[in-house]
């Protein structure tokens, strides 16, 4: 699904360098062929089967990137479940975008959706890299130093162009798979050792329903 996050993520340079063929789940398809061009786009919601098995038919791998628009339940969890069901028993890399907070059961207003979300993901035995942010567009343009951190509660920002260059670079990194992490920038150079980055982090455990070193405390 683009929204803000996601057109960033589908016109990600890492993705032409490459070559892969990019396929976009749109609402707007007017709107998004003026801001995507060259994206194969289909018209569509998260609640909406048919489009969804349009959209990932014959995908090697899917990024999600939704926004709840404040229908948490209907999106975060809903949304991820539909996508779930509608690959019919294809087997594609996921990479699904989260929260910082999606564990955080003392954050206000955190019903914690996000968390549900990342249960599915974990749940369906496909190969997965969850990936939480940090504060969206929190990052000044010398903070290129990327902190992926897994089981901690990281305070930070990030922009939308490294987020989106994780989630792409997850897919294509053997490393990153079955691993849920969270990423800040702060101040230093950008880093292309992505294996290493991965590489450094603990998976979640084959079977497991939880993130590596969350608490278990399940919404």
């Amino acid at each position: 699904m683009v929204g803000t996050t996601g057109r960033v993520t589908v016109g990600a340079a890492v993705l032409e360098q490459h070559g892969l063929r990019r396929r976009a789940l749109v609402r707007d398809a007017d709107r998004a062929a003026s801001l995507l061009p060259g994206v194969d786009l289909v018209p569509g919601r998260l609640d909406d089967l048919s489009a969804l098995r349009l959209a990932a038919k014959g995908a090697d791998a899917i990024v999600l990137t939704h926004g709840s628009g404040g229908d948490r339940k209907h999106v975060d969890d809903g949304g991820v479940g539909n996508l779930l069901h509608a690959l019919d028993g294809a087997g594609p890399r996921l990479a699904l975008m989260t929260s910082i907070y999606s564990t955080r059961d003392d954050i206000p207003g955190n019903d914690r959706w996000k968390l549900r979300a990342e249960l599915l993901v974990r749940a369906s035995g496909l190969p997965y890299t969850l990936v939480r942010p940090g504060w969206f567009d929190h990052a000044h343009p010398t903070q290129r130093r990327l902190v992926l951190t897994e089981g901690a509660r990281p305070e930070g920002g990030i922009a939308r162009v490294q987020i989106a260059e994780t989630l792409v670079t997850s897919l294509l990194t053997g490393s990153a798979t079955g691993k849920t992490l969270a990423v800040v920038a702060t101040e230093g150079l950008h880093q292309d050792d992505w294996d290493g980055l991965f590489g450094a982090l603990d998976g979640d455990g084959s079977g497991s329903l939880d993130g590596y070193g969350d608490p278990g405390s399940h919404p």
